[in-house]
């Protein structure tokens, strides 16, 4: 398909899912704003990795904490000076990479038709610096660069509250902030995004680091997968060890075939005991009285790249079915923004309107479920599919004589008729 970037962001726009941040007043770089299907979309998302990450286990507990952190944190943790890059300036357009990103210095240099001309690497803080109070001087702290150090600087009140053993997991998901210096490939790079992350506290032990941290790299995965994404636009690419994270020790990440190559998706990373270290922070063994500095093996991925990426992933265009494509996001049903939608056949006949009211009623109890009586029933079609809405129920005449609604699959486009009173266990099957 040509030109899927182009496609997918003006479908975003056009239906819901993605809006350029203060567009009004032509917009900021690097901010986005979703729509009422993309904040559903991100929020299904979210559950998902919830229910999976937490729910779904005994060793894992939540937390959700603050934005902006004593600022000591981001010096002792290392940031203050690590998430200062080195950055080169082109003396003809202005444009800034960093300086050891040799693709975008060559694709630039491309663009440019010969070698640019580039400043000496300068330093710039990623950090985005807030000042609070209300008189002067005001206090300089930071928007968190990354959410991980609120679960490391709560790592004794986790467990005294809650009494939780070695080996277990702290989950978090929330925004973080950074000064990207070139934002872009739509929603990928951006300066406001949001994790969702899991850091995983184990006895400091070669062989535990090394199977803990490859059990997590075939969950997150399995993840990806089990929701729908290509196995075949999915890989592992390991960091070297020049270019890992001040932090780690090892990583990995899943990266996602987009058509803008291949990007980073999550992040697996063996942290070691740098972050628990460095904040002076230790554990007890509550049965054998060991006291030591735990490892952490950390998973950390991007909501709004994965609502990107499902988005890529799902985007389809069928020919088959008539002069022009069918184009239709081919989401898991636990991702989409609706579950159902449901039609009268014709908005004009009171009584077919009136039944299926009363159907839509009695599904949006359940799920999210949309409504449409505008146009012809081929064009209802053909907007639901548009946004990945799984299933369309349609009532008809026959449904006010024997109580039964036709009810169309959005991949196969193929149709049957339900009895009423069995919907709300037919799309619960469906969905299970």
């Amino acid at each position: 398909m040509d030109n899927v970037m182009e496609k997918i962001s003006a479908m975003a726009k056009r239906r819901g899912f993605v809006f350029p941040g203060s567009e009004i007043y032509g917009g900021f770089g690097g901010f986005w704003d979703y729509g009422p299907l993309g904040v559903e979309l991100k929020n299904n998302i979210k559950r998902e990795w919830w229910k999976s990450m937490v729910y779904g286990r005994e060793d894992i507990v939540g937390l959700d904490t603050a934005i902006i952190m004593n600022p000591k944190v981001w010096e002792v943790s290392g940031h203050t000076k690590a998430l200062a890059d080195p950055l080169v300036e082109c003396k003809i357009c202005h444009k800034r990479v960093r300086a050891d990103d040799e693709e975008a210095i060559k694709k630039h240099e491309e663009e440019h038709e010969g070698k640019g001309d580039w400043t000496e690497p300068k330093t710039f803080n990623l950090l985005t610096e807030v000042y609070l109070g209300t008189t002067e001087p005001k206090e300089k702290a930071y928007l968190r660069g990354e959410i991980t150090q609120g679960v490391f600087v709560n790592f004794k009140n986790v467990i005294d509250s809650t009494r939780i053993k070695i080996p277990f997991g702290i989950a978090q998901i929330g925004k973080a902030f950074r000064n990207e210096i070139t934002p872009g490939n739509f929603t990928f790079r951006s300066r406001e995004f949001e994790q969702m992350e899991i850091e995983y506290f184990i006895k400091p032990d070669e062989k535990e680091g090394e199977r803990v941290f490859e059990y997590w790299k075939e969950q997150r995965m399995n993840w990806c997968i089990s929701l729908g994404m290509n196995k075949e636009s999915l890989r592992f690419r390991d960091h070297e060890e020049s270019k890992r994270a001040h932090y780690a020790r090892k990583a990995t990440d899943i990266e996602y075939k987009a058509p803008f190559g291949w990007s980073e998706l999550e992040g697996i990373h063996h942290r070691g005991d740098y972050d628990l270290k460095n904040h002076k922070l230790s554990y007890k063994d509550p049965d054998s009285g060991e006291e030591y500095t735990p490892w952490v093996i950390e998973t950390s991925g991007g909501v709004d790249r994965a609502a990107l990426f499902f988005m890529i992933d799902a985007y389809t265009e069928d020919s088959s079915t008539g002069p022009g494509p069918r184009v239709y996001l081919k989401l898991n049903p636990r991702l989409a923004p609706y579950k159902v939608a449901v039609f009268p056949l014709l908005a004009n006949k009171e009584d077919l309107v009136k039944k299926a009211r009363s159907i839509y009623q009695i599904l949006n109890t359940k799920y999210y479920t949309a409504w449409d009586a505008r146009g012809n029933i081929g064009k209802r079609y053909f907007s639901q599919d548009e946004i990945g809405t799984p299933w369309c129920v349609t009532v008809d005449f026959q449904s006010l004589e024997d109580s039964t609604v036709t009810v169309r699959d959005r991949d196969t486009a193929k149709q049957e008729r339900v009895a009423v009173d069995k919907l709300l266990s037919y799309f619960q099957n469906k969905l299970s």
